[in-house]
């Protein structure tokens, strides 16, 4: 299992941008909580399922089930 930061380096700045302006909370939730704040709990989740590959809720991160 891999965890990267998508290549996409608009999509990259555009939620670090976000992130900078919530204090750390994901930028495309409305609720500020500590399962909202980044790495959130859902993708924290999706990590912890062997079988899960793919992107987090905002694009930002991506598991890769290969190294």
């Amino acid at each position: 299992m891999k965890i990267t930061e998508n290549k996409d380096k608009d999509i990259v700045k555009m939620i670090r941008d976000g992130l900078a302006e919530t204090g750390g909370y994901c930028p495309c939730r409305r609720e500020r909580t500590p399962d909202t704040k980044c790495m959130c709990k859902e993708f924290r989740e999706q990590i912890k399922d062997p079988n899960y590959e793919g992107y987090c809720h905002c694009l930002l991160y991506y598991k890769s089930l290969k190294d």
